[in-house]
């Protein structure tokens, strides 16, 4: 008796490139993988990095960005996607023109500025950013100082972060609004999950390391993983956080001379 094939999950990230293998694409897939999810990829922008910071970025033109992800579209089943690094205000448009009217869940990493400090995206590209592609997330994550040029407002403490996190969801209200608390001190890494159905703190001790590339990176691959497998936002979100937890207690140490980078695959260490 013949029987109906099972369809894997199937994720697509769209972001740019790391070549020091710890964040955008790379950290993408690694997490992907690590979560039983099969990976697609459109890259955005090439950088020139490594685990001390970012030498050069490139973009990729909005044409050639379209075509991979025509060609994407065209032929896989896809189960959600993420952005990461969109870097312009025209791949940004290209982007959001190429996934209008998808049906998968959306995950948003607003992807502006490196750890090392390195602009990740044109400074006319925002505009571009809350016009065209925040309209179609499912979720936002952005961290504090990325929440801070959203919300155009300063964060300080967990009260600010709840208002800028309110005013977020005033501006697009068909999405989950998480802001990432790893910015502010103290002993508690704790992120904000808003959406006008509620509102939930996503707990976790701080991890003392400095080997923290790509944190925002495979966090929100995480959390496209657990939506393609079918979680709600608070449980992708949730199991996604625990994740990264476990991949910053055993991160890469001494890579370089800088920062190390994430093990994504800690569960099978």
């Amino acid at each position: 008796m013949a029987t109906t094939p099972q369809h894997e999950s199937v994720v697509l990230t769209i972001a740019g490139s790391d070549s020091g293998g710890g964040a955008g694409i790379q950290a993408d897939l690694k997490t992907f993988e690590a979560h039983g999810v099969f990976g697609l990829s459109a890259i955005t922008a090439l950088t020139a990095q490594n685990s001390q910071g970012v030498q050069g970025v490139l973009g990729v033109s909005e044409a050639f960005v379209a075509s991979q992800l025509e060609a994407l579209l065209s032929d896989f089943r896809i189960s959600a996607a993420k952005t990461g690094m969109l870097y312009s205000a025209g791949i940004i448009s290209t982007v959001a023109h190429c996934l209008k009217g998808t049906r998968f869940p959306l995950v948003v990493d607003p992807v502006m500025v490196a750890t090392s400090g390195h602009d990740l995206m044109e400074e006319s590209a925002l505009h571009a950013l809350r016009e065209s592609l925040l309209p179609l997330a499912t979720v936002i994550t952005p961290n504090i100082p990325e929440a801070e040029k959203l919300s155009g407002m300063e964060i300080h403490d967990e009260q600010g972060m709840e208002t800028a996190a309110q005013l977020l969801s005033g501006q697009f209200p068909q999405a989950w609004i998480l802001i990432k608390g790893g910015h502010l001190a103290g002993a508690m890494a704790n992120d904000l999950l808003f959406h006008a159905s509620g509102m939930r703190w996503i707990e976790a001790a701080r991890i003392n390391t400095q080997d923290t590339h790509g944190t925002g990176c495979t966090l929100s691959a995480a959390i496209a993983a657990g939506l393609a497998r079918g979680k709600s936002v608070p449980d992708a979100v949730a199991d996604a956080k625990a994740y990264l937890t476990g991949a910053l207690q055993n991160a890469w140490h001494a890579l370089g001379g800088g920062r190390g980078s994430l093990r994504h695959h800690w569960a099978s260490k």
